[in-house]
């Protein structure tokens, strides 16, 4: 009878001792996936911060673009006024943040073929700055948006697999969205001088 009391008592101290790692380790997937959002968060913030400063100095050389310029702060102000908290984040949220930080940089992108019109601009020094800038952060972007992607994987793997699933289902750690491709981005952009 002692021998079966002890071994109960072993098997739910091992269970209880899993039981408790697992939460922690899911609690720490968790935890990196929030971090990787805020980084994403933090560098689209970069590059809208750095918007204002592009377009008054384009705005200095190409005055009748204005069209261009009403654009690319209509764009930001719409990202601007959208955040999403780590805790609801949802695939139809992820997609609509994603399509307004879209909007951005297709007008970021109008805006600087409109650059191409003026030499002046072009080899004005802060121009060059502010646009090399944005290149970087664009590409801090990118990088953010893959690790977020990396650690969403890892958690959403962990919080599916057997018999981890059990402990997320029973303390409610829920699938994460991906950041994914926009809609046609499998085609080449055609450009046109």
């Amino acid at each position: 009878m002692k021998k079966t009391i002890i071994g109960i008592v072993i098997v739910i101290a091992i269970i209880a001792i899993y039981s408790v790692s697992s939460y922690n380790s899911m609690v720490t997937l968790d935890e990196q996936v929030g971090t990787a959002w805020s980084n994403v968060e933090n560098q689209y913030q970069r590059r809208t911060d750095l918007i204002p400063n592009l377009v008054n100095t384009v705005k200095g050389y190409a005055t009748h673009e204005k069209e261009t310029f009403d654009a690319v702060v209509e764009a930001r102000a719409k990202a601007t006024q959208m955040n999403i908290n780590i805790d609801d984040l949802t695939s139809e949220k992820l997609a609509n943040y994603q399509r307004l930080q879209g909007e951005i940089g297709s007008a970021l992108g109008r805006l600087l073929a409109v650059s191409e019109n003026y030499p002046e601009l072009k080899a004005n020094e802060n121009f060059q700055t502010l646009q090399a800038q944005l290149e970087g952060t664009e590409n801090r972007i990118s990088v953010e948006r893959r690790k977020f992607n990396e650690v969403a994987r890892n958690y959403n793997t962990t919080i599916r697999r057997f018999p981890k699933n059990i402990f997320a289902g029973l303390f409610g750690f829920e699938k994460r969205p991906y950041f994914e491709a926009e809609e046609g981005s499998e085609k080449a952009p055609e450009v046109k001088f």
